[in-house]
């Protein structure tokens, strides 16, 4: 049995009481938590144990990414001042040329950034997939294997191209069929349900402006009944909730839920724009929210009611969203991000540091299905834990630790686990190599460029 001793630093749990541990320790055997508390760890769980020394650090869960599109790692810089429709428009062609060798690529690229930013649980949304472009999914695995996290990856489609009425491009869609063989192929293939799985697999239709009712119907059917989740874009801008009108003359919720895309097997991204009786219709059916505030602000969307969600019971995590609206691919950067623009929303006591790494932690483990393994400090559970470097000059005699992650400039890690196998160290990736990794994302994004 391997034993490692994280002690001397600030711990905070994330769990149900909101357990703090001025100078605490936390004891990992066999990559998960054994023991957590006050002061040094027992001498009994000290023997033959790897010590790491957390003094000036704070401890933290690994945060949980619930909504990303890797794939767009390569494609950072674009449409800088557009809203999402223009957005898109702009890079259907570009994205529409991926294949799986440059989408493991980015991936790479994009895991890397994610965990020097704290992340140990990555959910990735990737919904295109031009023909001949070989096996994706298994692509954006190789890279979660490569750098170490965990992944929750969905197999995303579209099938209503803009012939039908969609936005995309009719060559940057499938069949209805074609998608749900692939959703379902997908899912034997890569998921692995297991307590300490590294990779789950969900289904994931991309968007009520870009699938088709049937698709959205039946991958609901499909995705029930392999027993895997579902996840899809909802009520992210004005834009969107025009079409819906114009289109089905009702609400994205309201469609979604015709088509029984509300549940606690369901996680939307962004909901910016619910209502006060959509909040109550995803609360009553623990349909949960990846809260993505960057990107949000990137495309100028606007600012989701995540004070009002929280209150109502709904489910919330955070999410980077894609690199391309979101060129930072931080996650912990997100943290401070919801703080604030919640708070610009609905006052300046309505979202608390503590509310924004629940989110970030506890409340991400719970939109993917996970709090019973991740997403707080608790003997049991997985040993995925972010140890943060407060005793630099950005935070050097900050009152409350805490509001170093929530408030200031990131922390540097001084160590990333992941079941108890160091990730990061001394905010460097030490599972590959990072300059290797950079020229890597930089010959596959001119790469991607030249093919369009």
């Amino acid at each position: 049995m391997s034993t490692t001793v994280i002690e001397g630093g600030y711990i905070a749990t994330v769990d149900a009481a909101g357990t703090e541990h001025r100078t605490g320790h936390v004891v990992i055997e066999d990559g998960r938590i054994a023991a957590v508390g006050q002061g040094p760890a027992p001498a009994a769980l000290r023997e033959d144990a790897t010590i790491v020394d957390a003094s000036g650090c704070l401890v933290t869960p690994g945060l949980v990414n619930t909504h990303n599109h890797l794939y767009q790692w390569l494609t950072r810089g674009y449409a800088q001042d557009a809203i999402l429709f223009d957005w898109l428009t702009t890079l259907y062609p570009l994205w529409a040329r991926i294949d799986a060798d440059l989408t493991r690529e980015g991936a790479a690229g994009g895991m890397a950034v994610l965990a020097r930013s704290g992340c140990t649980t990555v959910g990735d949304h990737h919904y295109v997939f031009p023909q001949g472009s070989g096996d994706i999914v298994g692509g954006l695995v190789e890279a979660a294997a490569e750098i170490g996290v965990r992944l929750h990856a969905t197999r995303g489609s579209m099938d209503l191209g803009a012939s039908q009425g969609g936005l995309p491009p009719d060559f940057a869609v499938e069949t209805t069929d074609a998608a749900l063989r692939a959703s379902h192929d997908a899912v034997e293939r890569w998921h692995d349900a297991s307590a300490d799985s590294a990779v789950r697999i969900a289904i994931a239709p991309c968007s009520p402006f870009s699938v088709t009712a049937d698709l959205l119907r039946e991958a609901a059917v499909l995705a029930r009944s392999l027993d895997v989740r579902l996840h899809t874009h909802a009520s992210e801008t004005a834009e969107e909730d025009a079409y819906c009108a114009e289109h089905f003359g009702m609400s994205p919720t309201a469609y979604l839920e015709s088509l029984g895309w509300l549940g606690d097997d369901v996680w939307m991204a962004h909901a910016v724009r619910l209502d006060a009786p959509a909040i109550a219709r995803y609360a009553a059916t623990g349909t949960g929210v990846a809260h993505c505030p960057s990107s949000n602000a990137r495309l100028a969307a606007g600012i989701a009611p995540v004070r009002a969600m929280l209150d109502a019971g709904v489910p919330v995590g955070l999410g980077v969203d894609g690199a391309a609206s979101n060129e930072s691919g931080q996650l912990g950067v997100e943290i401070r991000e919801a703080v604030l623009m919640g708070r610009l929303r609905t006052g300046a006591d309505s979202l608390s540091v503590r509310d924004g790494l629940r989110m970030a932690t506890a409340g991400g483990a719970r939109v993917l299905g996970r709090q019973d393994e991740i997403g707080s400090l608790e003997v049991g559970k997985l040993a995925d834990i972010a140890v943060w470097w407060t005793g630099g000059v950005e935070h050097a005699g900050i009152l409350d630790p805490v509001a170093a992650l929530g408030l200031g400039a990131l922390p540097p890690l001084r160590r990333l686990l992941v079941g108890g196998r160091t990730v990061v160290e001394d905010d460097t990736v030490v599972t590959a190599d990072e300059q290797r990794l950079a020229e890597r994302v930089a010959v596959a994004s001119r790469t991607l460029a030249e093919r369009a």
